[in-house]
């Protein structure tokens, strides 16, 4: 049986950036071979903070297989009937969002594994392993190394636990939710204070004692994510197709403008 390519994992395992791109307004399977083409690892496909359906996420996780580029959901928090429904469907990693606790991170792997590292229930045949009928020793040994688990780390109680949350067995990547740490910390929008740093030193230090990955997300500012991927940032949320898409357009017309003859 070939290795199931997780290009993200793939990234991580090299010490190179793993670049991620958000899919929270694309609704067609095409994404995700024009994100692999315009050089990321892996989709961000948000189903807590969009309208997109399971199936319609789904349909784009396997037109990523095919493209080389690896799709990752990030599901409402503790939505573990819709992240093992994504994996089922194709998925290669699930991010979940505000964990706060080893005893969350635990009960994230429980579900999102296969026995012995989970209690995940097991169907066959799988689109990661191109719907090929094998063993089911197999297969769980497969599908459990190529299933990127992340979890994100949003508030002071996670950082003060991050510790204990790299230590979890099965939690690949702990990613920090900029944003939203800020907001809880009563600094909303200031994603290179001082003690946003901080955080960032407090879960870099955690990743390294433990072997673990630090992730980033919520930070565009190009000086400041230049500083945290210093700090040993390695996944990348790196932006989302409708910030690109306005990027790009917003640039184009104020050219446009700027030559008008009249």
């Amino acid at each position: 049986m070939e290795e199931i390519r997780n290009a993200a994992q793939k990234r991580l395992e090299a010490g190179d950036l793993a670049l991620g791109a958000g899919i929270r307004h694309a609704r067609t399977v095409d994404i995700a071979p024009v994100m692999k083409t315009c050089g990321y690892d892996w989709l961000f496909i948000d189903l807590e903070h969009n309208a997109m359906s399971l199936d319609t996420a789904v349909q784009i996780a396997v037109a990523a297989l095919d493209a080389g580029i690896a799709p990752i959901a990030r599901v409402p928090h503790m939505q573990h009937w819709l992240a093992t429904r994504f994996l089922d469907g194709g998925g290669l990693g699930i991010v979940m969002p505000h964990v706060d606790s080893a005893d969350e991170a635990r009960a994230v792997v429980d579900h999102l594994k296969f026995p012995p590292l989970g209690h995940r229930s097991l169907i066959a045949p799988l689109a990661q392993l191109g719907f090929a009928g094998h063993g089911i020793p197999e297969t769980i040994a497969a599908i459990n190394q190529a299933t990127l688990v992340t979890v994100m780390i949003e508030s002071p109680q996670a950082i003060e636990e991050a510790g204990a949350i790299a230590a979890v067995p099965g939690v690949d990547v702990l990613l920090i939710g900029t944003n939203d740490l800020a907001a809880e910390m009563g600094i909303p929008g200031e994603v290179g204070h001082p003690r946003i740093e901080a955080a960032y030193a407090t879960v870099a230090e955690a990743c390294r004692k433990h072997g673990k990955k630090l992730g980033m997300g919520g930070v565009y500012d190009h000086e400041v994510m230049q500083r945290y991927i210093g700090m040993g940032a390695k996944f990348i949320l790196s932006g989302n197709d409708l910030a690109f898409l306005m990027a790009s357009a917003t640039e184009r017309s104020r050219f446009l403008r700027s030559i008008d003859p009249r």
